[in-house]
């Protein structure tokens, strides 16, 4: 039986709060949270705990989509490279660098972007677009 979740987009409008939504969402029974990490959103989708116990398909509604998709852009995506750029200590620059640079040129992935591929690679996941009325 497919159980559907529902990220509600009104209340994404960074990197940070994008997380809390997730949270929200698929950690609901756990007594822990995921941190914002996107290989940690990649474990997350391959199901084991919280709301993707077991391995039951899951339909996966995402509102206000475009507003999810305005606040995980260009600009956000430009400021989580930048940030991984400061620490090269612990961040490959010259990825992280690279990143940027097809960002600037208009032909990089945004944190969004970046986000629906994780989404798509897990087949057990049907993502459904619901844009308001």
């Amino acid at each position: 039986m497919t159980r559907t979740l529902t990220l509600d987009g009104t209340r994404i409008h960074d990197i940070p709060s994008f997380y809390d939504e997730i949270n929200r969402v698929f950690m609901q029974d756990v007594d822990w949270t995921l941190g914002p990490s996107l290989d940690a959103l990649d474990d997350l989708l391959y199901g084991g705990y919280g709301a993707l116990e077991g391995d039951a398909p899951v339909t996966l509604v995402w509102t206000h989509f475009a507003a999810s998709r305005d606040a995980l852009g260009v600009e956000t995506t430009r400021q989580y490279l930048l940030a991984k750029l400061a620490q090269p200590e612990h961040f490959n620059a010259a990825h992280f660098q690279r990143e940027l640079d097809a960002l600037d040129a208009g032909t990089g992935k945004t944190y969004f972007d970046i986000v629906l591929e994780i989404i798509a690679a897990h087949p057990n996941i049907t993502l459904v677009v619901e844009v308001p009325q």
